[in-house]
């Protein structure tokens, strides 16, 4: 084993070979330095494990393995995806996409300094939120507005301010759990509130929420179960309801609507999806809900309710830990100023825009790049087929979406090796495995991303310089090509 150590070549040796040159030229010689001293410490664990099995490479074929691994190790672990997978807010894949807007708006304040904390008018220092407060106001019809991370930090801040040591009630069938082993019992758990059940899975009423307000009880919460669905036998007292009662007993009443539609979604399709703007019309004292899900901006749990209860909270003491950065204002207020124009939100904010586009429109996207991805060796057939897709994010699970999809038969490979493979090309691009199919699903790929999914295809196939033939972009076609 000694002797197959001594052969391993020196660091400086392999930094002198072609490929490790060439690559010092074109990345950090840092970079390239590290890369060879990490692979060569791993190569000698693996030479003292496999000594009597193991065929040392020679120094040549060494050097091109390190460049090989190098490069890999160079591509970024976050980076742009196509998401052709059919779930329009994908936890996995970022969910909203932002508004070009948005992106313009986070980059005017990210290339500089900004006024984060600092009001121009008078120099004197000022509060971050003030700069989506008022927006918020005007798009809800609430007294006041705080921003934090996300809605579970809002929701443990809230409870943390309002309820710490005291009771919070709340309906048994709303104790929800979502991605990441997020549960509500535990979230209050840590903020200090006594969770209070009352009812039962499927049915609770107003008389169940009366009977368990006593003097140590400081809120009533409803939280809409966006991820699942009760049917059948089932009941649940109107926000309405509860609004009454906790006004009458001298409770705050506090709506989690979880994913924080500013619009009714009903003309998309999707019921039953709480708007922020009605819970503040019925009286809730304090609304809680997402900015990077039905709203379409960053990611964000967003506070609005009656001014002396969010002037609470915002001086609680985790309400710094859970602030956001100059980045996640600045794409929140301008994704909120977009709202205030409702005839051209649809246009503006993605999510908006890819539920909006009619089926006619992905019938005929679907069969301009059919025939061009059938010519790809790696795809033994394409159909264009009907199937459905879903909102995702933790949002209306069992309300489906009509859509078209590419229906992609591998060729001399598995449909989940061609999936993997895509996935890892460049540019990625995520399906759905069905059965022995690959569906691409255009209701979650943009216009501008069709050509994108061809060329990835052409470049598992070795046909890289035949993507950017023949049809352009659908961006690029007259509106007469193009079913509205």
């Amino acid at each position: 084993m000694s002797n197959i150590l001594r052969n391993i070549p020196s660091v400086n040796e392999l930094l002198e070979s072609a490929p490790l040159k060439a690559l010092s030229e074109q990345a950090n010689r840092n970079v390239v330095v590290a890369g060879v001293r990490d692979f060569l410490d791993d190569l000698r664990k693996e030479v003292q494990d496999k000594a009597k099995e193991m065929n040392l490479p020679n120094p040549a074929e060494l050097a091109e393995r390190i460049a090989d691994w190098i490069k890999q190790d160079e591509i970024p672990l976050l980076r742009p995806v196509v998401n052709a997978t059919g779930i329009l807010l994908h936890t996995g894949l970022g969910r909203a996409p932002l508004a070009e807007e948005a992106i313009h708006a986070v980059q005017e304040v990210s290339d500089g300094y900004a006024s984060l904390e600092v009001d121009l008018a008078s120099g004197e220092r000022s509060q971050r939120v003030k700069c989506v407060q008022k927006l918020l106001q005007q798009l809800t019809g609430a007294e006041a507005a705080l921003v934090v991370n996300n809605n579970a930090g809002a929701t443990l801040l809230t409870l943390s301010a309002l309820a710490n040591g005291k009771e919070v009630v709340v309906s048994r069938g709303q104790l929800i759990e979502i991605g990441g082993s997020y549960r509500l019992p535990d979230v209050m758990s840590q903020s200090g509130a006594k969770l209070h059940e009352v009812g039962t899975t499927n049915k609770t009423r107003i008389g169940d929420y009366q009977q368990a307000i006593h003097s140590d009880t400081a809120a009533v919460m409803k939280v809409h179960p966006s991820n699942y669905v009760v049917v059948g036998f089932s009941e649940q007292p109107t926000l309405q309801q509860l609004v009454d009662l906790g006004h009458r007993r001298n409770v705050h009443v506090i709506d989690d609507v979880g994913s924080g539609a500013l619009i009714d979604y009903g003309k998309y399709g999707i019921t039953d999806e709480p708007i922020v703007s009605e819970s503040i019309k019925a009286g809730a004292d304090v609304v809680l809900f997402s900015g990077d899900k039905l709203l379409g901006g960053p990611q964000a749990g967003i506070i609005v309710g009656k001014r002396e209860l969010i002037d609470r909270i915002t001086k609680h003491p985790l309400t710094r830990a859970f602030r956001v950065d100059k980045m996640t204002l600045a794409a929140l207020a301008a994704t909120l100023r977009i709202y205030r124009d409702q005839d051209s939100v649809e246009q503006k904010i993605p999510l908006l825009s890819l539920l909006s586009t009619s089926v006619e429109n992905l019938q005929n996207r679907a069969e301009r790049i059919a025939p061009q991805i059938a010519t790809c060796p790696v795809v033994a057939a394409v159909e264009v087929t009907e199937d459905v897709s879903y909102l995702g994010g933790g949002s209306v699970p069992s309300q489906q979406l009509p859509t078209r999809c590419l229906a992609i038969t591998p060729a001399g490979q598995s449909v989940d090796q061609l999936s993997a493979a895509l996935r890892a090309g460049s540019p990625s691009v995520f399906g759905r495995v069905k059965r022995d199919s690959l569906l691409i699903d255009l209701r979650t790929v943009f216009p501008r991303q069709d050509m994108q999914i061809v060329a990835a295809l052409k470049a598992l196939s070795g046909l890289e310089n035949e993507a950017s033939e023949a049809t352009p972009p659908l961006e690029t076609l007259d509106e007469s090509d193009i079913a509205d």
